[in-house]
């Protein structure tokens, strides 16, 4: 059969877009991290200097808030927030959410309606700038390999959500791959019963597809955040009361992110 030329080059035209749409995504993924250092580097020094020579750390804030809706949106992402009408204003909780992407931490710290702080992974402290401003701005280091340690930082949080800050935590302990959902860790679920606060579970949807764990790729398009309604924590007593107040919260998630 003879070979026809036209074919053969809409074959090949064809075999190369996976590639080039795979360098597209990778360059996305760089100039997002390029972006996010920038900001960290141009905004974070001067700001983190000028409020502790004033010795007002809360000046800090609305920087950090700004610094994480820009890179937000010079990476291309949009957040589509439900739920927030099922939150009292005048109450404090704490949010639990599942974990998938970089893109998680911005969205939970802007657009929960309220002040908030965040338990984070200690070696985010190693980060220049960023390891300074964490204390600026109510962000906890957490060392979840240090049984004791983790106890007194969820303490110390809980402490501080009952002075009235509200506080979210990823509770799989780490970003999941694309698609997964880890088992859920228990510590926020004590530091909101400790605090005597209810317990929000949010559903992040899409920021895996967005900027996934380990793709090295990402791409513009709506990071969805879902709220769903809030679970008391008053009455949990024994270890088998909070193991299936977990079980129950990750099931709602779990259903809103489709495993039904």
């Amino acid at each position: 059969m003879a070979e026809n030329p036209a074919i053969e080059k809409t074959i090949a035209q064809e075999s190369n877009i996976p590639r080039r749409r795979s360098f597209v995504r990778r360059l996305h993924y760089w100039w997002s991290l390029f972006v996010a250092g920038a900001l960290l580097g141009l905004l974070g020094p001067p700001i983190l200097l000028f409020s502790w020579l004033v010795n007002k750390h809360e000046l800090v804030y609305p920087w950090a808030l700004f610094g994480a809706r820009q890179w937000l949106r010079l990476s291309g992402v949009r957040v589509e927030v439900r739920g927030l009408e099922l939150l009292d204003p005048k109450q404090t909780y704490v949010f639990v959410s599942n974990h998938r992407s970089y893109l998680d931490t911005a969205a939970m710290f802007i657009y929960t309606g309220r002040r908030i702080g965040l338990l984070a992974k200690k070696e985010l402290l190693k980060v220049p700038v960023l390891g300074v401003g964490m204390g600026f701005v109510n962000v906890m280091a957490i060392d979840r390999t240090n049984r004791e340690n983790a106890i007194r930082t969820t303490e110390a949080a809980a402490k501080r959500i009952q002075s009235g800050v509200s506080f979210a935590v990823f509770v799989e302990g780490t970003r999941a791959k694309p698609g997964e959902l880890l088992p859920f860790k228990k510590g926020a679920f004590y530091m909101a019963r400790q605090a005597g606060v209810p317990v929000v579970p949010v559903a992040i949807r899409n920021s895996d597809v967005l900027m996934g764990k380990g793709t090295g790729e990402a791409r513009a398009g709506t990071l969805e955040m879902v709220l769903l309604p809030p679970v008391e924590t008053a009455g949990i007593e024994t270890d088998e009361d909070m193991s299936r107040l977990v079980a129950s919260v990750r099931a709602s998630i779990a259903v809103e992110l489709g495993y039904d």
